[in-house]
């Protein structure tokens, strides 16, 4: 079997566009990846069509290693965020086809499954106005949906300081919340690598009153010594690494032993297979994996296939029962959250497909998300964000 070429597909929204890229092959069976972009779709595109000439066209599907290795290295420029998201989207595909054509799912190619069931964490259900009143009702109605956890980031425009009053509407959010899913629901909370050690340490103390399960990102990702320095002075879990694009970067975050959980993105890591590895290497430092996970229903399930074959992995994140619902229609037999969780799927591949017809009815947007505009968090660009702002 070989690879005759690829189609991409954009969807968009006014924050986000998600990537699908179909794989095709001479035998006719054809795979889909997909991954999101943040202002870099266009890159992304042009990167793929180089990519499609230089390593895709005519290699092995079945051959998922070699044609990550010559991608990611037989350019000799070093992997980034654009190249790393173009792997995953591919590899993702290879592997849809290695499962199709052999008839099994992808979690019974990577070791078997460890699990039936993975739990879920909303996201993406605070697009409301800011006041505990509000979130109270939103949160409120992601538990009466059946979600046993959910995440928020309460922290408005926060940038390195929280004064005192936004400190005290911020507290006031997260304490609503925590009134409205009750004590055994899961809390998990987001920073976004807003803060510096020093504010992220004092707001960690003032949290621990929730009980969150993690304190995600609370400094910017490119110090690990700051991070480390805010997971010494704090109980909280810390969880981490949805910015990280390479799994080799996570050597050092393991050895300062600085996160509790990683984070890493299936689309912009080079796909399920990296992911397995860091998984693995992650097990080996007592270290959780709660992939990234903001894209569309093929992101999701090839993170459900991660799942269901590693011993280490927490939970997953889902957006799209609640931001930008209606894209769950681009692909077919796409993972559903019953109860709080997704149920392991055992149809062949990655177990869903692409619809290309229903995709073309949300064409590419120029997306934005600045999350350091007044009213990011509702998800609504020119509302949020009259003057565009920053990109982020």
């Amino acid at each position: 079997m070989r690879i005759t070429g690829i189609s991409t597909h954009v969807v968009g929204t006014p924050w986000r566009n998600l990537t699908y890229v179909q794989v095709h092959t001479d035998e006719g069976i054809t795979g889909v990846g997909e991954t999101r972009m943040l202002g870099r779709t266009d890159a992304l595109l042009g990167y793929l069509r180089e990519a499609e000439a230089n390593h895709i066209a005519g290699s092995d599907p079945f051959a998922v290693e070699d044609l990550v290795r010559r991608m990611k290295y037989g350019d000799y420029g070093r992997a980034g965020e654009i190249v790393m998201s173009g792997i995953a989207c591919v590899e993702m595909a290879c592997w849809d086809i290695k499962g199709k054509a052999l008839g099994v799912p992808v979690w019974q190619l990577l070791g078997g499954k460890v699990t039936d069931k993975v739990k879920a964490y909303a996201n993406g259900w605070y697009t409301v106005e800011r006041t505990p009143e509000a979130f109270h009702k939103a949160a409120g109605a992601v538990v009466e949906r059946g979600y046993r956890a959910l995440k928020l980031d309460p922290f408005g425009t926060g940038h390195f300081e929280l004064d005192h009053a936004e400190t005290l509407r911020s507290l006031a959010l997260v304490e609503a919340v925590r009134d409205a899913i009750g004590p055994e629901t899961e809390l998990l909370v987001e920073m976004h690598g807003r803060f510096s050690p020093a504010t992220a340490v004092r707001l960690a103390g003032e949290l621990e009153r929730f009980q969150p399960s993690w304190l995600e990102e609370p400094v910017p990702p490119e110090n690990l010594k700051a991070l480390a320095k805010v997971a010494e002075k704090t109980r909280l879990p810390i969880a981490t690494g949805e910015r990280i694009h390479d799994r080799i970067e996570f050597r050092e975050l393991f050895e300062a032993q600085a996160a509790d959980i990683i984070q890493p993105d299936l689309g912009h890591i080079g796909g399920i297979g990296e992911t397995r590895k860091l998984a693995a290497t992650a097990e080996t430092h007592y270290v959780l994996v709660a992939p990234h996970n903001v894209g569309g229903s093929v992101l999701t399930a090839a993170s459900l296939q991660l799942a269901g074959c590693t011993p280490n992995f927490k939970i997953l994140e889902h957006f799209n029962d609640f931001a930008d619902a209606e894209i769950k229609k681009v692909v077919k037999n796409a993972p559903q959250v019953v109860d709080g969780y997704f149920q392991l799927s055992h149809e062949p591949g990655l177990g869903v497909e692409l619809d290309t017809d229903a995709a073309a009815e949300f064409p590419q947007q120029q997306a934005r998300f600045d999350l350091w505009a007044e009213g990011w968090e509702k998800r609504n660009p020119s509302g949020g964000n009259p003057s565009g702002g920053r990109g982020a």
